[in-house]
């Protein structure tokens, strides 16, 4: 019977994450996993601002003055981001799970429209918030 063994190098490799080249669909996956944290953290917030602009009028005014904070608009065109990613993602994820769309011309092609989608949708939002 054989025995297999593995050569371990010396030392420690370093890997230099700045030149590891990520395909498309790759950091499209990698995306969509982080805008589920980022849409997990969010939209409580957001249903709460919702909420209490619902409540009166003084407190929907209050709301509305936040939208003349800069980096309250950024914040929400940010979660705008991230839902429409996540949306998109998720909708590629499973058209390519019934092998819609899973040959690799296809599936870049699919992730770059996916990550461009989401950026138009969020620069819509940010033109809307103007």
């Amino acid at each position: 019977m054989k025995k297999y063994s593995v050569d371990f190098p010396a030392r420690p490799v370093f890997l230099n994450l700045a030149q590891i080249k990520l395909p498309v669909g790759a950091l499209t996956s990698i995306l969509h996993r982080i805008t589920g944290v980022c849409l997990a953290v969010g939209v409580p917030f957001a249903v709460y601002l919702l909420d209490l602009s619902l409540r009166n009028q003084q407190a929907f005014a209050r709301v509305a003055g936040l939208f003349g904070n800069l980096a309250f608009k950024a914040a929400m065109v940010f979660l705008v981001w991230a839902l429409a990613h996540h949306i998109l993602a998720g909708i590629r994820h499973m058209l390519t799970d019934v092998n819609v769309g899973s040959t690799l011309h296809s599936g870049r092609r699919s992730a770059w429209s996916v990550n461009i989608g989401g950026l138009v949708l969020a620069l819509l939002a940010a033109g809307a918030m103007l």
